[in-house]
């Protein structure tokens, strides 16, 4: 008998049918490492992602393929956008024989930026996250990014006779996307609607622009997500979303946070 035949032989244990009639909302794998192409700012960028993929799993069904999950991502061969993401959701669903599912990418990726003032040019990182997921027939696709911004305390340079503190803060934006955009539109809602964008790399006459700028943009992290959100209400391509704020104070040891959600 030979290896295909024995093959052929060897028992299907996830395909039997379960006696206990539970049914499960999500099994499958979690934080698999695997790569990822994405496009940004008209170039495509290779990253490497903490995927999370499940699908339902019927109440009369012992167990789903594992390494089907694995195979999906193996065949990812073009980078990812939005209308790509819902079509290979649709894949993973087919081979697994699943009706409901869902996938997590967690990855970096970059801009290049030029200095306000200089125009040195360099690469800032900013946190992305996919989320595509499959529910009574209905399939949401959602964007994230992590974007960090400098924010200035309107309260500290009323009251201050010198200066005002500032500190550097992480705005998180998570959004339902009706329409494809691109990653670094993403990003300049947020820093549009800081007190400062950052740099990586800024020259003397730069870090004096950046700290006069931002000292004539104060913002409470109350202002702030709420002048994200504004922004995010007036882009018709966006359905739900959550914007987060959480300013990692430089007076106290503790952060300041706000949230704001559409559902």
């Amino acid at each position: 008998m030979n290896q295909l035949t024995d093959a052929l032989h060897i028992p299907d244990t996830q395909s039997e049918r379960d006696e206990r009639h539970l049914a499960i909302q999500r099994v499958g794998v979690k934080d698999v490492r695997y790569p990822l192409q994405l496009k940004v700012a008209g170039a495509v960028q290779t990253t490497a992602a903490a995927w999370d993929l499940d699908v339902a799993l019927p109440a009369d069904k012992k167990g789903t393929h594992m390494s089907r999950f694995i195979a999906w991502l193996d065949a990812l061969d073009a980078p990812l956008d939005a209308p790509g993401l819902r079509e290979r959701h649709a894949q993973m669903l087919e081979r697994l024989g699943a009706a409901e599912g869902r996938i997590e990418a967690r990855f970096n990726f970059f801009l290049r930026k030029r200095a306000p003032v200089s125009g040195l040019a360099s690469l800032l990182d900013y946190q992305g996250r996919w989320i595509s997921e499959t529910r009574a027939g209905v399939t949401s696709v959602f964007a994230e990014v992590g974007v960090p911004v400098k924010s200035l305390c309107p309260c500290s340079k009323e009251i201050s006779d010198y200066g005002a503190h500032n500190q550097r803060s992480l705005v998180t934006i998570r959004v339902e996307l009706l329409q494809d955009i691109e990653w670094h539109e993403l990003v300049r809602f947020a820093e549009d609607q800081a007190s400062s964008e950052l740099w990586p790399m800024l020259k003397r006459v730069d870090e004096k622009w950046v700290t006069e700028h931002a000292y004539e943009n104060p913002k409470f992290v109350e202002d702030l997500v709420r002048d994200v959100a504004l922004a995010l209400n007036r882009d018709p391509r966006i359905g739900r979303y959550r914007v987060q704020v959480e300013n990692f104070e430089s007076i106290h040891n503790h952060s300041a946070y706000a949230r704001i959600d559409r559902a």
